[in-house]
């Protein structure tokens, strides 16, 4: 397995079987674009086995955190350590950067993601709620 980071509008198209979604050419080249957004993604054998995307975020009282916005694995590759890996490499790049932690939202049924997150040195902060706006 190799990790390497997307940098090209077709290395973020060639991954799209793993996406909650269908790709769309503009909106990866709007990712690529945007300081402080970025995705690793793991290669097996060639083939986009995972990925998982981070946003720096700033803040005055903060600095920067790292948040790892979505992880995924394709079903086929899961059970390996590949969302574990991605995971620390996210740190790796976010400590790189000079953030002072990183931070995900996680459903809490979803036993696969806490287990994931908890391999790769993760740690519950209390309770957490995520409440959504969504915009036509």
């Amino acid at each position: 397995m190799e990790i390497r980071r997307a940098t090209t509008t077709a290395g973020l198209l060639a991954a799209e079987h793993l996406y909650d979604g269908p790709a769309r050419e503009e909106w990866a080249a709007r990712f690529l674009a945007a300081p402080g957004h970025l995705m690793l993604i793991a290669l097996v054998d060639g083939f986009p086995a995972g990925f998982v995307s981070g946003i720096e975020m700033l803040h005055p009282d903060k600095g920067a955190e790292m948040c790892l916005y979505e992880l995924s694995v394709d079903e086929g590759h899961r059970r390996r350590g590949i969302g574990c890996a991605l995971t620390r490499a996210l740190a790796a790049e976010a400590r790189t950067r000079g953030c002072r932690g990183m931070w995900v939202g996680v459903d809490t049924d979803n036993g696969a993601a806490l287990a994931t997150y908890a391999a790769a040195g993760a740690r519950p902060d209390g309770v957490f709620a995520m409440l959504t706006w969504e915009f036509a």
